[in-house]
């Protein structure tokens, strides 16, 4: 089913902050403040609070630490899996399983170092899950993983973002690792948004697990790079944000089965400016809800869900890899309102996500940081 491309102005622009320090940042609605809430962290890829208000950070080269109320941070725990940091890949999300209170189980995604010597293979995404006891995890175990065949020396699109739906399904993503029509291909993993139980099982109603030669892990197919992955607290849909090419950087809602176009239609161009395909949209192929040109490079997102921001609930809250910006976008019955810059440190966002205080944390790069933001009194 195609959409008419909803593609709202920029409205305000927050400012420019080299150095996070408390001075008041002016949004449309809200006045905020932003302060560095932890520090010393090597390229924190993702952010997941516990129930006891302590936050698990990933660092990309395959490192965990976890952050205290107080803001201190304890070294790398102990039991995390070996990790190919190289290129864009390495220790990417980490998620709590929605019965974590009882059964401790986190799932994390990862480039898995490949087989060959030295450097010759780059590996592919995998998902394990382990127990976070103390300060380690235990009992890990492999959820999701590819046959060797797939394994490629490419270092780049990874994916990878893990969420839960309220039924208690997994969802994930995984990039085309650079390889273009492998994304329209059901024989292939690469380039889709995967659906799995949480032990790793495939779903019997998953579209194509009765196709013959299809993967059956597929819930959606023809996605680039998609880093980043949310739920909305109050219909439960799915969306994801996508790494185009020289533009044409999307923000989709995901629906099962369908095809997202990718590469066959795209609003982006080759890095060396040459056209990719003529086509921005096709028949069987889904439009997405807002793209960004140029490309800001979305990384993690967020629906902002607490109640310190009371007139941006349900806001999906969007971080820039390039544009090094946290936007707010406003979406009402699938359909992009509004969105605005709220925040510009200065810095590559990695993720953000709502703390049980009601308060938005943010992954810096440079430095690597975490960075708090609350309503100015």
């Amino acid at each position: 089913m195609l959409r008419r491309l909803l593609c709202p102005a920029i409205v305000a622009v927050a400012l420019l902050q080299q150095a996070t320090h408390a001075a008041s940042i002016p949004t449309i609605r809200y006045d905020i403040v932003a302060e560095t809430y932890a520090e010393g962290f090597e390229i924190p890829w993702a952010l997941e609070f516990l129930p006891d208000g302590r936050l698990l950070v990933t660092e990309r080269q395959g490192t965990i630490r976890i952050v205290s109320p107080d803001g201190s941070v304890s070294e790398p725990i102990d039991g995390v899996p070996p990790v190919r940091a190289r290129g864009q890949g390495g220790l990417m999300d980490i998620v709590l399983h929605p019965d974590f209170a009882n059964n401790q189980l986190v799932y994390l995604s990862y480039s898995e170092p490949g087989a060959g010597d030295g450097d010759d293979t780059i590996g592919y995404t995998v998902i394990d899950r382990a127990r976070l006891t103390d300060l380690a995890l235990t009992d890990v175990e492999r959820v999701y993983e590819v046959d060797a065949e797939f394994y490629s020396r490419r270092g780049h699109h990874f994916g990878s973002r893990i969420v839960f739906d309220a039924d208690g399904f997994l969802y994930f993503t995984i990039g085309d690792r650079g390889q273009r029509p492998l994304a329209q291909s059901m024989e292939t993993p690469n380039g889709k948004v995967h659906r799995l139980h949480d032990d790793g099982r495939i779903p019997a109603d998953n579209p194509f697990a009765e196709q013959p030669g299809a993967i059956t892990s597929i819930w959606s197919y023809g996605h680039r790079n998609p880093q980043g992955m949310a739920v909305h607290p109050a219909t439960g849909e799915i969306y994801t944000t996508e790494h185009g090419p020289r533009g044409g950087d999307e923000l989709n809602r995901i629906q099962k089965g369908v095809n997202y176009g990718w590469p066959a239609i795209t609003y982006g161009i080759n890095y060396n400016g040459t056209p990719i395909t003529e086509a921005m949209t096709a028949d069987g192929m889904e439009q997405p809800i807002l793209f960004w040109n140029p490309s800001i490079a979305p990384c993690g997102i967020d629906f902002y869900d607490g109640d310190q921001f009371p007139k941006w609930k349900n806001h999906l809250l969007v971080t820039a890899l390039a544009f090094q910006q946290l936007r707010r976008v406003h979406i009402e019955q699938g359909r992009v309102i509004h969105q605005e810059i709220i925040f510009e440190p200065g810095s590559r966002f990695r993720d953000v996500e709502t703390g049980p205080d009601g308060l938005i944390y943010v992954a810096l790069e440079e430095p690597g940081r975490i960075v708090r933001l609350s309503p100015a009194d």
